[in-house]
C-alpha cells in the first residue's frame, strides 16, 4: 500500500512548505480585526460588491506588493499593459439606471509540448482552449455570462458553453446563481485557466474530472470571509437545451471558503482555502464520476516577488480505493515581467491503480495508472501585457510506479474580457472577489 509511505511524504513536504512559507512572513500582526458588517451601508457595499465581480473597479493602487502594481508604466510592457487593461470593454455607465456594463470575452490558449519517457513519447502543437462570449451587468445587481468553447484542437469549433449563467446579487453576504456554472473544488481548480502558471494544472485536480455542468449556486462574503455552494448536475454537452432539461446523470454537491488572514500574518496576501464535495454520479456522469467525495485545504501567501501555494488534496472511494496528493507551487518574480515558477507533486493511492495519469501528454505518451505518482515542474512566464498576454515555457518530469516521463513545453495566452479577482495565483491586479466568473 502506497498511501501511506505517500502521507508521511506529504506530511514532510507541508513541513518543508511551513518553514519556505515562515522564512516569508513578516511578524504577526495583532492589530483588531475587520469582520463586522456594516449594515448601514449595505446597499453601497452591494453595488460596490458586484461591480468588483463585474471588473468596474481597478484595485491595482491599493495591493501593495504586487509586482504588477505600479504607480505608472516603466516600460512597454508595462506600457502595453495598462492600455489593455479593459480590452474587450465596450459599455460601462455607472450611473446608468438599466445598463452598467457590457463586455466581450474570448480566450486563446496554444502550446506545442514534447514528452518522452520510458514508457514512450508524444508531441504536437494543440489549441487547448479557444472561447467566446459576453458579459453584461444590469439593474446594478444582475450579472449575465455567456461563453461557447471550441473543441479539441478547435474540432469542432462550436462544442457547447462552459458557462452560461444568470446571477442577483442581493447583498455582498449572499448572491444566487443559476446556469451552467464551473465546478470550483480545489483551490488549483479555481484559479482560472487565464492565471494558472504551468502547462496543467495539477494531476490531482484533473484527476476529479470536475467540469462545467448546469447548477444552483449561492456565494458571498462576510467580512475577511468569503463562501461558495451549490448543487450541479453531473453532465453537459453541446445540446445545451438538452443539458437543461435532462437530469439524468445524478448530481454533486460543492462547498467551498477562502479566509483572508493577510492581517493576522503581515504578508502582501494571505489565505486560507477549504472545500468538499459529495458526487452520486451514474453512468451517464461526465462530470466527477471518480470520486464519491473529496476534501481539499490550501494555504496561498504572497510577500513582495514571492509567492507559495501549499493544497492538500483528498478523494474517497474510486472503485473501492482513496488517493491523496500534495500540490506544492512556489513562485518568484524575477522582474516586473518575468516569473520563475516550480512546481511539485506527490500522490499515493491505497488502491493498485487508484491514481490516474494526466489525460494530456502523459497518458498518450504511455505512463500508466499506479499507486505512487510524483512530479517536478520548472518554468519561466514573461508577461507582455500582464495577464492579457503571456509567453511560458517549461519542463516537468513525472514518474508513476517506475515508469518516468519527461515533457517539455511553450505556450501562448492571451484574453481579453472582465478580469478575475482573487487569491493568487489569480489576477491579484483587481479586487479579491474569490469566486468570479472563469
Amino acid at each position: 500500500m502506497r498511501i501511506s509511505s505517500c502521507k508521511k511524504r506529504i506530511e514532510s513536504a507541508v513541513a518543508a512548505a511551513a518553514a519556505v512559507a515562515l522564512a516569508l512572513l513578516a511578524p504577526v500582526s495583532t492589530g483588531a480585526q475587520s469582520g463586522a458588517l456594516d449594515f448601514a451601508a449595505a446597499d453601497s457595499d452591494t453595488l460596490e460588491f458586484v461591480a468588483a465581480q463585474s471588473g468596474a473597479i481597478d484595485y491595482a493602487s491599493t495591493l501593495e506588493g504586487d509586482p504588477f502594481a505600479t504607480e505608472a508604466p516603466t516600460n512597454r510592457y508595462a506600457a502595453l499593459g495598462e492600455s489593455w487593461e479593459n480590452l474587450g470593454l465596450i459599455h460601462r455607465d455607472l450611473d446608468h439606471p438599466t445598463v452598467q456594463e457590457v463586455w466581450l470575452l474570448g480566450r486563446y490558449h496554444g502550446q506545442n509540448y514534447w514528452s518522452e519517457g520510458s514508457a514512450g513519447s508524444d508531441t504536437g502543437y494543440e489549441s487547448r482552449r479557444l472561447r467566446f462570449g459576453a458579459q453584461a451587468r444590469l439593474f446594478d445587481r444582475l450579472q449575465l455570462h455567456a461563453q461557447m468553447v471550441a473543441g479539441p484542437d478547435l474540432d469542432p469549433i462550436y462544442n457547447g458553453f462552459t458557462e452560461l449563467w444568470a446571477m442577483w446579487t442581493f447583498r455582498p453576504e449572499f448572491s444566487l446563481a443559476v446556469g451552467q456554472q464551473k465546478h470550483r473544488f480545489t483551490h488549483d481548480r479555481n484559479a482560472s485557466s487565464r492565471y494558472i502558471n504551468y502547462l496543467e494544472r495539477s494531476r490531482m485536480t484533473n484527476m476529479l474530472r470536475a467540469d462545467y455542468t448546469p447548477a444552483v449556486t449561492i456565494q458571498g462574503q462576510v467580512g475577511k470571509f468569503s463562501y461558495y455552494t451549490g448543487v450541479f448536475s453531473n453532465a453537459t454537452g453541446p445540446d445545451m437545451a438538452r443539458s437543461f432539461t435532462r437530469y439524468d446523470s445524478g448530481w454533486s454537491y460543492l462547498g467551498a471558503a477562502y479566509l483572508d488572514i493577510t492581517d493576522r500574518l503581515g504578508t502582501d496576501t494571505a489565505f486560507l482555502y477549504g472545500s468538499y464535495f459529495h458526487s452520486e454520479a451514474n453512468e451517464n456522469a461526465t462530470n466527477l464520476d471518480v470520486f464519491r467525495n473529496g476534501v481539499s485545504t490550501a494555504f496561498i501567501v504572497t510577500e513582495g516577488p514571492y509567492s507559495l501555494v501549499t493544497e492538500v488534496t483528498l478523494g474517497l472511494d474510486f472503485e473501492g480505493s482513496n488517493a491523496i496528493g500534495l500540490n506544492l507551487q512556489p513562485g518568484y518574480f524575477i522582474t516586473d515581467e518575468i516569473q520563475f515558477v516550480m512546481r511539485y507533486q506527490i500522490s499515493g493511492s491505497d488502491g493498485s491503480e487508484g491514481l490516474l495519469p494526466q489525460s494530456r501528454y502523459e497518458r498518450p505518451a504511455g505512463l500508466p495508472p499506479g499507486d505512487l505518482y510524483q512530479a517536478g515542474y520548472a518554468g519561466l512566464n514573461f508577461y507582455i501585457a500582464r495577464h492579457r498576454l503571456k509567453l511560458m515555457t517549461g519542463i516537468e518530469y513525472s514518474n508513476m510506479n517506475g515508469k518516468d516521463l519527461w515533457t517539455a513545453s511553450t505556450m501562448c495566452r492571451f484574453y481579453f474580457g472582465p478580469h478575475s479577482g482573487g487569491a493568487f495565483p489569480m489576477n491579484r491586479m483587481l479586487g479579491r472577489q474569490l469566486f468570479a466568473p472563469d
